[in-house]
């Protein structure tokens, strides 16, 4: 069984950001999206672990990070990340799944020392794939939030930021998930923030990548997640475009299914 060592680190603002690495040899990063901590890319990351070392960190707010700032800003996350990979070695590949993907790619546009890129169904609106989420989301969140109304936080991130209808969300509450939902809303008006403005996709940014680049989803997934990849891929120059038979947007259930891709990947 291969060891994990788990590290609290220090962001540029003051707060403390918890590592935790397993393996040996190349690091690679793994970024987990909305309603997400270290706990859920944790069986990616074992999959991983024999060929590389695996790093996962819960995002700041999440798990056993703090958030001292609470600015909910898209810097805030860049200064984690940036830490993170000061910390394996002051280089890493990077993965990013949903919101994470947004995230990853920020990173490398804004100059962080990633030698190769992979996303896995970045949440993004183009060419009327679906409606654009109201431009005050990201506002209302906060407000919930800093009111402590995490379950309200939930709800409205998950019906108008994802597009999941009300009568679904509302069996969410009533089921066993909700709690760790609501454990991360706190954090959600981070994953508005990095997605950009009503989460358009930013297609002359994302051509100006110029490190190797990953860019998969499931053959099942929504189809307004499998448009937004697809034009994902081909606004990057450097990008490898990948369809997953069988997978959907819970992909990080089934590592086995990104093992091969992400291994290939990063060589």
């Amino acid at each position: 069984m291969t060891s994990s060592a788990l590290t609290a680190i220090r962001s540029a603002d003051g707060s403390t950001i918890a590592v935790e690495t397993t393996g040996s040899g190349t690091p690679v990063i793994l970024i987990g999206g909305a309603f997400n901590d270290r706990s859920t890319v944790a069986a990616l990351a074992a999959t991983l672990a024999p060929h590389v070392t695996a790093v996962r960190y819960d995002r700041r707010g999440r798990g056993d990070s703090t958030d001292v700032s609470g600015d909910f800003a898209v810097q805030s996350e860049i200064d984690d990340l940036a830490a993170v990979i000061e910390h394996v070695g002051g280089s890493a590949h990077v993965f990013g799944h949903s919101s994470g993907a947004a995230l990853a790619l920020e990173g490398v546009l804004r100059g962080l020392p990633i030698n190769k890129v992979a996303v896995y169904e970045m949440p993004a609106v183009v060419n009327g794939n679906r409606a654009e989420p109201p431009a005050d989301v990201r506002d209302r969140l906060v407000d919930l939030v800093v009111r402590g109304d995490f379950d309200g936080a939930a709800e409205l991130f998950l019906t108008e930021q994802v597009g999941v209808p009300a009568p679904v969300v509302a069996e969410m509450r009533n089921s066993p998930v909700w709690e760790f939902l609501r454990a991360q809303a706190n954090s959600l008006p981070y994953d508005v923030a990095v997605s950009g403005p009503r989460m358009r996709l930013q297609s002359d940014r994302y051509a100006t990548i110029a490190v190797p680049a990953l860019v998969v989803y499931g053959d099942r997934t929504w189809p307004w997640i499998q448009a937004a990849n697809h034009a994902l891929a081909a606004a990057i120059p450097s990008a490898r475009r990948v369809v997953v038979p069988g997978a959907d947007h819970e992909i990080l259930n089934q590592p086995e299914l990104l093992e091969p891709l992400l291994l290939d990947f990063v060589g």
